[in-house]
Order: C-alpha cells, then sequence, then structure tokens
C-alpha cells in the first residue's frame, strides 16, 4: 500500500489513536498546527473530497456526525474546535486520502477573513 492513511489504518505505522469503528479512524496529527489536531480519516480509500461518488455521500455524512464525538474524546467539546476538509496544493493536501482536520484547543486565528 502507498497510501500512508491506509497503512496508519492497517496498524502498519504507528499512531496516537484517539477515535476508530467500522467505517473511520480518528488519530494525532504528526504535524500539529493546534494543541490538538486531530486527523479523522474514513476507513474506506478516497482520493479526496472531490473524488467522493453518490453512493458515498452517505458515507461523508457520518463522518460529520462522528466528528463531534471524537472532538469531545479529545476534550475540545466545550472550548470549540474547526473542521476542516483540504484539497488542492493551494490548501497544502499533502496526503490523497479524504480526511477531516479536528483542530482546537486554542483561540484560532480567523482564516476566513
Amino acid at each position: 500500500m502507498d497510501c500512508i492513511f491506509c497503512r496508519i489504518i492497517a496498524g502498519e505505522i504507528p499512531s496516537d489513536i484517539i477515535y476508530q469503528d467500522g467505517d473511520f479512524f480518528a488519530f494525532r496529527d504528526v504535524n500539529p498546527q493546534a494543541p490538538v489536531h486531530i486527523l479523522l480519516v474514513p476507513k474506506k480509500h478516497i482520493k479526496s473530497i472531490a473524488d467522493v461518488k453518490p453512493e458515498e455521500v452517505e458515507l461523508l455524512g457520518r463522518m460529520l456526525a462522528v466528528a463531534p464525538k471524537v472532538a469531545e474524546k479529545a476534550g475540545v467539546a466545550e472550548s470549540g474546535y474547526r473542521l476542516a476538509f483540504n484539497y488542492g496544493a493551494d490548501a497544502n493536501l499533502v496526503v490523497p486520502h479524504l480526511h477531516l482536520h479536528i483542530v482546537g484547543g486554542r483561540k484560532l486565528d480567523d482564516m476566513m477573513g
């Protein structure tokens, strides 16, 4: 397997696991941008948000429903957190496996302004 996230999910590469179920795997980012920076990935390899097929939309919805559970396990549900999908070089997408960033643990800069 060439995908590093698939290898992490398979247990070939160690990670700091926060959550997992039959469809998703969440682990701490090795290059955190905040005190809490978790990557929530589907166990099914989907290259990016732009590659989600109509039959995978339900999986994506469930991914968004799992994110608050992960934020709670990470201790940022009360104080707040940011959810972000990156796509393409300008967004610094590094690993071509769909993943949702869950970021918190401090006051976050306004990246939308």
